[in-house]
């Protein structure tokens, strides 16, 4: 169950580099609790996520009370939400308060993460079910 104050994130912790973006991250206090969930598992906000249809290989969620975020909208909301403490903070800040920069940069980075997903054998998510969309 969510907490009024509390903003989820939903990733794919199998991937080093979301992972690391995940647990580096840092919102300000006044904002909130960021609690992270592992996309892997099943649990209620997957299911919700895939009943909105949001392809969670495309794209990390942020959702905060009644709003959902998806891609790069969710990586500019948490851009605008972050703390400005600490080096990563200050440049995730930097990078991403441009929602024109965010909608250019995430296909980047997710073509990076998809490469190395790939080499690593990993499998995708494939929440939406899509036959033969099991490999990157």
């Amino acid at each position: 169950m969510t907490k009024p104050n509390q903003i989820l994130l939903i990733y794919d912790k199998d991937c080093p580099a979301c992972n690391a973006y995940c647990q580096v991250v840092r919102i300000r206090q006044s904002v909130g609790e960021l609690k992270l969930i592992n996309a892997r598992e099943d649990s209620e906000t997957m299911r919700a996520i895939t009943a909105q249809g949001l392809d969670i290989d495309q794209g990390m969620v942020l959702k905060m009370a009644d709003s959902c975020y998806y891609g790069s909208d969710a990586i500019y909301m948490l851009s605008l939400l972050s703390s400005r403490s600490g080096v990563f903070n200050r440049l995730n800040y930097h990078l991403f308060k441009s929602r024109r920069v965010a909608k250019w940069l995430y296909p980047l980075l997710r073509a990076c993460r998809n490469l190395l997903l790939k080499l690593l054998r990993k499998r995708k998510i494939n929440n939406l079910g899509v036959s033969g969309n099991d490999r990157f």
